[in-house]
């Protein structure tokens, strides 16, 4: 029997969701893989950039476990992929993944509420961040890091005194 942890929001087609919507509003842009892991936690917690309400509730430590997140979002662009909704670029500067010739029909079949916050929520993000350039971007996602770090050692520290 193998361990399974409920992976709620988290998993390959959830991901892959949150990436076509994020590319099909951003399209005929493209975005790398960094930038994708960035934007699948920012596209839920867009409260950080003084944006909508989140579209999920918050957690105790919002940290976006970039090395866990990374291979979601890896397995999700080739889950996506495989149905054509996301199309890979291989260029000079590296790997990109743009909306797929697929993705505005599939977007605009999807219609639950959830789907039509996530939707706008995509579009607000990728016009909010239209004009960042790659050292601007890594700049603002190590200023989050940085504020995510702190607020995990109060965390771990106001932990370590309660059991003191």
């Amino acid at each position: 029997m193998t361990d399974h942890k409920p992976m709620t929001f988290n998993g390959p087609l959830e991901a892959g969701i949150r990436a076509v919507a994020v590319l099909g509003s951003a399209y005929p842009d493209s975005f790398d893989i960094q930038r994708l892991t960035a934007y699948d936690y920012l596209l839920v917690r867009t409260s950080v950039l003084d944006g909508p309400e989140d579209l999920h509730p918050s957690a105790p430590i919002q940290t976006p476990a970039t090395e866990v997140r990374r291979k979601v979002v890896q397995d999700a662009l080739h889950m996506m992929m495989t149905r054509d909704l996301i199309e890979r670029n291989v260029s000079k500067k590296g790997i990109s993944y743009r909306a797929g010739d697929t993705a505005a029909v599939f977007l605009e079949s999807l219609t639950t509420p959830y789907i039509c916050a996530l939707k706008e929520r995509a579009e607000w993000l990728t016009i909010r961040l239209s004009d960042y350039d790659e050292e601007a971007f890594d700049t603002m996602m190590r200023e989050f890091f940085d504020r995510w770090m702190v607020e995990f050692q109060d965390m771990q520290g106001a932990s370590e005194d309660t059991v003191s």
